[in-house]
């Protein structure tokens, strides 16, 4: 997922048909509505219904979709039934392990690395968060509330840890969008607050809190609401 979500059609028009670039855009477009819940649990997914609307062959569209199987991310039944895996106890349970043991080392890791540039940028798309949850725009909740973790562990420049997170979005992602639409007053932001608060005194430690707290807080809604 790139630093700034992009759109569907400004990741084709981007792409055009430029081969390889092609396939990777395709597939960076797919992961993003993943991450941000645009795909949903029960979303029938099918190659002929993404290539239509992304302008593309069914070919770069199948590659991506096989490419997130592998991950985790999809269960591709046939051609015409893709979906998001069900969300079982036992997966739940090791997501949030995972998660708990990769974002808040991600969060300490980047913390020396981030300047009053940085740290201005976190802010900036917490306010934009704010604003999102005000107006109860779910779309920009979700785009943003990634926007401001990556934003955070991308700082400590560890790709091959940020890319290990990324993929965990992928598997919880549409079940965060799901939830949070069914139960919007359960929205918790105040952990970013804590977490910029953190950075700007240098404190890894309640850094490390904020994140795991904020993690919690989060798969909650899932655990009580998402399972199958």
């Amino acid at each position: 997922m790139s630093d700034t979500i992009e759109t569907a059609a400004e990741t084709a028009d981007a792409a055009s048909d430029a081969g390889p670039l092609l396939h990777t855009s395709i597939y960076e477009e797919l992961r993003r509505r993943l991450i941000t819940g645009i795909i949903a649990p029960g979303d029938g997914l099918s190659t002929r219904t993404l290539a239509g609307e992304l302008g593309v062959s069914q070919m770069p569209v199948r590659d991506a979709l096989s490419r997130l199987s592998a991950e985790g991310a999809l269960l591709i039944r046939s051609k015409r039934r893709i979906e998001v895996p069900p969300m079982t106890a036992a997966r739940f349970d090791d997501l949030l392990k995972c998660r708990l043991t990769l974002e808040p080392e991600a969060a300490v890791t980047a913390m020396p690395h981030i300047n009053a540039a940085g740290l201005e940028r976190l802010r900036r798309i917490d306010s934009d968060l704010d604003r999102a949850i005000a107006a109860d725009d779910m779309q920009g909740y979700t785009e943003l509330n990634a926007a401001f973790h990556f934003a955070l562990y991308r700082s400590g420049g560890r790709d091959i840890l940020n890319r290990l997170i990324e993929t965990l979005w992928l598997q919880f992602g549409p079940y965060m969008r799901s939830v949070y639409t069914q139960h919007p007053e359960r929205i918790f932001a105040d952990q970013h607050r804590n977490a910029l608060a953190a950075i700007a005194a240098g404190n890894s430690d309640a850094l490390r809190q904020a994140i795991a707290t904020d993690i919690n807080d989060g798969m909650s809604l899932i655990g009580r609401n998402g399972l199958a």
